[in-house]
């Protein structure tokens, strides 16, 4: 028998038992891709990070994220709780007030800053890969059916149904009001099968309407082919997102915003992005942050 040790945090909250879950193995080495993607099942947390030391001489560590069902190559609260860890234990030296570090990913290496006051991690902010425009998608027949929808009340935005990356493809999709958003009942079989026809992982869904004034967009999250039916908060998605409202003009000039997600599943979550675009407003720079809070810590045992 052998043992490992685990931290689970909450991402983009500053309260408990809200946000996004996710479990951190700071000490992974020498663990076999079959043990991780059996931890990441047992845990049945959205997605397990496993942290090993880095092959690029430019990061801090490397880590590798596995869902219930599949290692990816990228992800949002993943990178931030890992982060979080590792500076919490030390593993690379950190000073006020922000401690800026690179991670090293499937996807390469992206920086993540790290802000402290009084010696505590106050919040994690990466900065996620170029933007990627897939296609715009214009039968969207089975993709509405499977979430439940007629496909004339996505039609009623005004907007398109669009896939974008900012690190893995995901496809958005806009919805009128919090009343559409909030009874929306997807058809997760119908869905995963959609993730896999359109290649992408998960499957955004967003409106403009909000419950926090604070909030530009209330946002839910689908990925039942990667074994996550609904994400409390998706930073993968928030930086697609923000790159989505961008390319259509539909950011305020300061180009930051904060997203509420997680409210139908009862893990209530807070996500900050920031977009840089150029006059064509073409996004070139996407950030996304949030506060991470310590949750258990433990052994699993192999």
């Amino acid at each position: 028998m052998k043992a490992v040790s685990f931290h689970r945090v909450n991402v983009f909250t500053d309260k408990y038992f809200s946000g996004n879950p996710l479990v951190v193995i700071p000490d992974a080495l020498g663990l076999e891709d079959v043990e991780m993607q059996l931890i990441a099942k047992e845990m049945a947390t959205s997605e397990t990070t496993f942290v090993f030391p880095p092959e690029s001489r430019e990061a801090a560590y490397k880590v590798r994220i596995f869902t219930p069902n599949a290692e990816i190559p990228f992800a949002g609260h993943p990178s931030l709780g890992t982060a979080y860890v590792m500076a919490e234990l030390g593993r690379f030296p950190v000073t006020e007030p922000v401690t800026i570090i690179n991670q090293e990913l499937k996807v390469g290496v992206l920086p993540l800053e790290i802000y402290l006051k009084e010696g505590e991690v106050e919040r994690v902010v990466m900065t996620q890969k170029e933007t990627e425009l897939g296609a715009c998608l214009t039968d969207i027949q089975e993709l509405a059916s499977a979430l439940g929808l007629e496909k004339e009340v996505i039609g009623s935005t005004g907007m398109d149904v669009a896939i974008i990356s900012t690190g893995i493809p995901q496809v958005f999709v806009p919805l009128p009001d919090l009343r559409t958003i909030r009874e929306l009942r997807p058809r997760f079989l119908e869905l995963r099968e959609q993730e896999r026809k359109l290649g992408v992982i998960g499957c955004c869904v967003f409106t403009l309407e909000t419950k926090d004034k604070d909030a530009l967009v209330h946002m839910r999250f689908f990925s039942p082919a990667q074994g996550v039916r609904e994400d409390p908060a998706t930073g993968s998605a928030a930086g697609g997102l923000g790159a989505y409202l961008a390319l259509r003009g539909l950011l305020p000039k300061s180009m930051e915003f904060q997203i509420e997600q997680g409210e139908e599943i009862g893990r209530p979550s807070k996500i900050y992005v920031e977009v840089k675009a150029d006059r064509m407003g073409h996004p070139y720079k996407v950030k996304v942050g949030g506060k991470v809070i310590p949750a258990m810590e433990g052994k699993i045992f192999l």
